[in-house]
């Protein structure tokens, strides 16, 4: 262990991950458009990081992500990758938003000083292992199509359903009933508009959803109807968590103290990384507002990030991990998170203890800088 790390170089690849289509409220997606890095130091190992962009929700495409992964590479050559509040600072310093990239690079820092302290990332960080277990994620389609959907997966062992909605009201209460009508009163079924309603299309939906025992509902509405929520709230009997109305610990003091949500989701492509994901939980934790750890659709090098980061954070309540499990047809992993069905475990090993398959890398674009 040494008291610096100097950054060298840095590898970056465009991380391009094939999959099933994947519909949302806001567009559909038939490839994760991720970006790898390893930064690497003077002390003889490096650090990974990965970031998955999703243009609809972040404005960042994987292009954005490139181009300016290679403008921080450029700032943090020299310095020293222990000081991660620091090296933040620079990227913050230079360039605003950028969340989704600057996560690759936050990550691939922590990576570093948990090796540097040869500790597991989720001991470097103070945390103890729990149980996790993740929901899995029903795409839009058809309510039949949906509600086989859902069937499929509480025969393979899902306890939790995650369904997206947000293309019409009237469809998807239908949707949400014949999803519960087929699965039945045992598993739990949360839902996510990705910003799909409208206030009216709101309150409609989350006052017919009610009969159906539904756990939550992730960011019914657009943020710039942020203003509205603490309405929505009175008005809806379906509990409400702000996604994209929260990408960082500031949006989440402004939700919590306007009385706009009962719960945040946290993802790393907004938050910028683990440093202000933490900022995020502490804030809310302080407010007795649960978390939920989420994401877009990064491999398991990122999730293990991810789960090292919920051992680390109590106020995490909820877990939408199954991001590998969309459709992925690569897995491009080496080490990192296994599945025992819907429950997520990790090894031991220094840092996040995930990296990229070699094969997979050598047919990707790479730039060093």
């Amino acid at each position: 262990m040494t008291d610096k790390v100097i950054i060298t170089h840095v590898d970056i690849y465009r991380f391009s991950i094939p999959m099933e289509p994947f519909t949302i409220a806001t567009g559909t997606m038939d490839h994760a458009q991720n970006v790898f890095i390893r930064i690497h130091t003077d002390a003889g190992f490096y650090g990974v990081g990965e970031c998955s962009a999703f243009p609809v929700i972040t404005g960042e495409t994987q292009d954005t992500c490139l181009i300016m992964a290679r403008e921080f590479a450029r700032l943090l050559r020299g310095q020293d990758a222990l000081d991660i509040p620091a090296r933040m600072q620079q990227l913050h310093s230079f360039t605003a938003g950028n969340t989704t990239i600057k996560s690759a690079f936050d990550i691939a820092l922590f990576d570093i000083a948990a090796k540097n302290a040869d500790l597991p990332l989720y001991r470097f960080l103070g945390g103890e292992k729990r149980e996790v277990e993740s929901d899995i994620t029903i795409g839009i389609a058809g309510p039949h199509t949906m509600a086989l959907k859902a069937l499929d997966f509480k025969a393979s062992g899902a306890n939790m359903l995650k369904v997206k909605l947000g293309k019409n009201a009237i469809e998807d209460v239908e949707c949400i009933k014949q999803i519960r009508e087929a699965v039945g009163g045992g598993l739990k079924i949360r839902i996510d508009a990705n910003q799909g309603w409208s206030f009216g299309d709101a309150v409609f939906a989350l006052q017919a959803l009610d009969q159906y025992d539904i756990e939550f509902c992730e960011q019914p509405m657009r943020t710039w109807y942020d203003d509205r929520l603490p309405r929505l709230m009175e008005l809806s009997p379906v509990k409400i968590m702000a996604d994209e109305s929260v990408y960082n610990h500031h949006d989440a003091r402004k939700q919590i103290n306007s009385g706009s949500c009962h719960y945040i989701n946290i993802k790393m492509a907004k938050s910028g990384g683990i440093l202000e994901a933490k900022r995020i939980h502490d804030e809310a934790a302080a407010k007795g507002i649960a978390c939920m750890m989420g994401g877009m659709l990064e491999s398991r090098i990122a999730l293990s990030a991810k789960l090292h980061f919920v051992y680390a954070s109590p106020n995490i309540k909820f877990y939408d991990m199954d991001t590998c499990m969309l459709g992925h047809l690569q897995d491009p992993c080496t080490g990192g998170v296994t599945y025992d069905g819907y429950k997520l475990n990790i090894a031991d090993e220094p840092g996040i203890g995930a990296d990229a398959d070699e094969t997979f890398l050598a047919n990707c674009e790479h730039y060093t800088v």
